[in-house]
């Protein structure tokens, strides 16, 4: 039994009865009657756990007396939903969203068990919120469906607004389908403490149409296809949890067969919050707006095998936020950035930064404060992919502050002092500079060493990321010279 819930049932006792008292001072109370009232928690949090035909007690339902196998010998599919279909049955007159049935703290315990099963543990279609699961391990059977994760909230009345019969995970334009009529189904499911394998046959969590979800404290392997898929809905909380299609520590040999993605968030306004992702081909795949993740380990497939770790896949309105999250020989590539903001980063083992373009634009870019350490200098931290065009449209975009150990520094702001006796002066910024040939604002400061003179001085041109300053007669001059490339909204360079 941990301190802390002794002591916040203690607390909630006190104020529950402070709260019926008078105004007046209370009586304080004996040491005795105050050490009672911690053993008498204690003996209700400490009790001891059901016999295996019990089905329930109160709101805490247990699987193991619908008849799932704890060892994980037998198949429990049938019994989980069973004992799921119940607590989803519980009934009190209260509603969270419209049409969501309030459950009122429902539990669902599996009681440490290690289950097989050969179907998805599917919520009711009926949908439901204020449930925890908690406790145990699902592990898929062989025959397992391979197009299905362990556990789905899913209501059927979600898939039957679509223009497909049935539902198609595999399928993606099924989620461009506005839903009609009800929007969420499910609110306030908590996923606690929990081991989902899924034995190289489908994937872990399948979450649709659900507001206010919480996935914490779980560990997923031996996904074929997704460890994570959010769709639509949005706050779904993901935190402290592992994620991995293979069981390794890094520098697996079989690294370059990784597939599959640990997290998918085709859904907006969601929260990953320390994560480590130490197998897949794609770490996180972003497809929502306004998603933030901070404090993300990605060290599945490397950049040199072809992985990601953090894909931002959505060219439009992206408003994404990545924050203090760790690239471990993975990099992070988004299309189209559209308001999206980098900072306190650490890459590592030539993991890198890449924006490719899909409609030729970016706009609002911050990638700042980030650390990059790699093997070449020639490696860029931040580099553009323009296969499919190039990016005609650029404003907002501020990369600076960052540092590198054996990488190449890459950013849109450049600093150089050129000093020389002569009557021409050049700053090369190409090999430093994102843009090719862009260069949106110039100063510079001319220094002439020697005799007191003033010579005339000016920029004579900008073209290539080059600044060429040049005077009228011979001098032993410093220039100094700041450009960046970060144009507001509609500005017109006038250097080039």
């Amino acid at each position: 039994m941990k301190p802390i819930k002794i002591l916040c049932c203690v607390l909630l006792v006190l104020w529950l009865e402070g709260s019926n008292a008078s105004n007046s001072i209370p009586q304080r109370r004996s040491l005795s009657e105050f050490h009672s009232r911690i053993d008498q928690a204690m003996r209700i949090q400490m009790a001891p756990p059901p016999s295996p035909g019990v089905k329930r007690d109160g709101r805490v339902f247990y699987p193991i007396g619908y008849g799932a196998d704890p060892t994980g010998q037998e198949d429990s599919s049938d019994a989980l939903l069973s004992a799921v279909e119940e607590a989803f049955g519980v009934q009190n007159g209260l509603e969270l969203l419209p049409g969501i049935n309030d459950l009122g703290g429902v539990v669902i315990d599996l009681q440490g068990g290690n289950y097989k099963i050969s179907k998805p543990i599917r919520f009711p279609p009926s949908g439901g919120g204020n449930v925890l699961i908690h406790g145990g391990t699902l592990r898929a059977s062989a025959d397992f469906p391979t197009d299905r994760y362990l556990i789905e909230l899913n209501s059927t009345s979600s898939s039957q607004t679509m223009h497909h019969q049935e539902l198609s995970i595999q399928n993606e334009e099924f989620l461009q389908i506005k839903v009609a009529k009800k929007q969420y189904y499910y609110e306030d499911i908590t996923l606690r403490d929990l081991l989902l394998d899924s034995n190289y046959r489908g994937g872990g969590v399948l979450v649709v149409d659900s507001v206010r979800t919480r996935i914490d404290t779980c560990f997923f392997i031996h996904f074929a296809t997704k460890g994570i898929y959010v769709m639509r809905g949005h706050e779904t909380f993901i935190s402290n949890s592992f994620l991995g299609q293979h069981i390794t520590a890094g520098g697996d040999p079989l690294e370059r067969n990784f597939t599959g993605t640990a997290i998918d968030l085709y859904s907006n306004d969601n929260v990953l919050t320390d994560i480590a992702i130490f197998s897949a081909a794609y770490g996180v795949m972003i497809r929502g707006q306004a998603n933030m993740l901070t404090g993300v380990h990605c060290y599945n497939k490397a950049t040199y095998w072809g992985g990601v770790g953090i894909y931002v896949k959505l060219p439009t309105l992206g408003q994404t936020r990545i924050d203090n999250c760790y690239l471990d020989y993975t990099g992070i590539v988004i299309e189209d950035p559209i308001q999206v903001h980098i900072t306190n980063a650490f890459f590592l083992g030539d993991g890198d930064i890449t924006l490719k373009s899909m409609n030729g634009r970016i706009s609002g870019l911050n990638i700042v404060d980030c650390m990059f350490s790699g093997s070449k200098d020639s490696i860029p931290i931040v580099k553009l992919d323009e296969s499919n065009g190039p990016f005609t449209s650029i404003d907002q975009v501020v990369i600076d502050r960052n540092n590198v150990n054996n990488m190449k520094l890459i950013s849109t702001v450049g600093k150089k002092t050129v000093a020389g006796k002569g009557t021409r002066w050049v700053a090369d910024f190409s090999s430093e500079l994102l843009f090719p040939n862009r260069i949106s604002h110039l100063q510079y400061s001319f220094y002439m060493r020697g005799a007191a003179r003033f010579p005339a001085h000016a920029v004579t041109n900008v073209s290539n990321n080059s600044v060429v300053v040049e005077t009228r007669k011979v001098v032993d001059g410093v220039v100094s010279m700041v450009v960046d490339q970060n144009a507001t909204p509609g500005e017109k360079s006038f250097l080039m």
